[in-house]
């Protein structure tokens, strides 16, 4: 492992391959690990670059104390992006990371080549909101519970809370031990969520992403991710999206061939 000084952090990372830099950021419960299935793949024609965000693995974070925001987060990104010295860099991120990856986008397009979305987390504000759908409250709730039932010691039970409102009942104990493990890891940045402050995105700020962008989804997620992924698609100028077939949420551990076909092609494109 690698690391760069942030301010008062270490910011750990992994980097596999040459060529061309590809840096790739982890979603919620996730660390650098996360990207693990389609590591190999990726870094063979590319300089694969995965970091672990503040509070996650290998930290061991009780949970308390400020810094844990999406804003936070954002800010490290690009200071660690500017710290590589690479000159724009293909961006990808998945779920919370994939927030996270619009926001660099948004605020530095002066870092980033190409930009892959993998199912970004995140609300539409009613300037993205197609017409009958509406804000679900469920994604606060499901952190709040399962950080509550973590911070009083029942880890597992949490998780199981938070993975199977996602993915459906049962998901949690299917999940592969490595992935159970990694996701106890990082179980108390679930009680930093809950005060992340994520704000919704916007067609303004949608709109204002310059760089040509991937979105890419798995045909059996649920919920509001595909939502946003189609709106985002439609807003962001040079955008389109590829779906995962027999995927959801956790598309590349369960597609990691055909995700990395999907990103290799799209980054291959002039």
């Amino acid at each position: 492992m690698k690391s760069i000084k942030i301010d008062d952090h270490e910011m750990v990372y992994v980097e596999l391959g040459k060529g061309p830099p590809l840096v790739a950021i982890h979603g919620s419960l996730g660390d650098f690990r996360s990207w693990s299935p389609v590591m190999g793949p990726l870094s063979r024609d590319y300089r694969l670059i995965v970091p672990s965000l503040r509070r996650f693995f290998p930290e061991h974070w009780d949970g308390k104390g400020a810094g844990f925001t999406i804003g936070e987060h954002t800010a490290d990104c690009i200071a660690f992006l500017e710290g590589l010295r690479l000159g724009p860099v293909h961006l990808m991120g998945h779920s919370r990371g994939g927030h996270i990856a619009f926001r660099v986008a948004q605020q530095r397009p002066d870092l980033v080549r190409k930009l892959i979305l993998a199912e970004p987390g995140g609300e539409l504000d009613a300037s993205l909101m197609p017409p009958g759908e509406a804000p679900s409250a469920e994604r606060v709730e499901s952190i709040v519970e399962a950080a509550k039932i973590i911070a009083d010691g029942d880890v597992d039970k949490g998780l199981e809370h938070f993975v199977d409102r996602i993915y459906g009942a049962g998901a949690w104990a299917k999940r592969p031990a490595a992935s159970m493990q990694m996701r106890r890891d990082n179980a108390h940045t679930l009680i930093g969520q809950i005060h992340e402050d994520r704000k919704p995105f916007t067609r303004a700020q949608a709109e204002s992403i310059r760089n040509p962008t991937l979105l890419i989804g798995g045909a059996l997620t649920r919920g509001m991710l595909p939502v946003v992924l189609k709106a985002l698609t439609g807003a962001i100028p040079d955008a389109r999206s590829a779906m995962i077939p027999n995927a959801a949420h956790s598309m590349f551990e369960q597609a990691p061939v055909y995700f990395s076909e999907i990103v290799l092609g799209f980054l291959a494109e002039k």
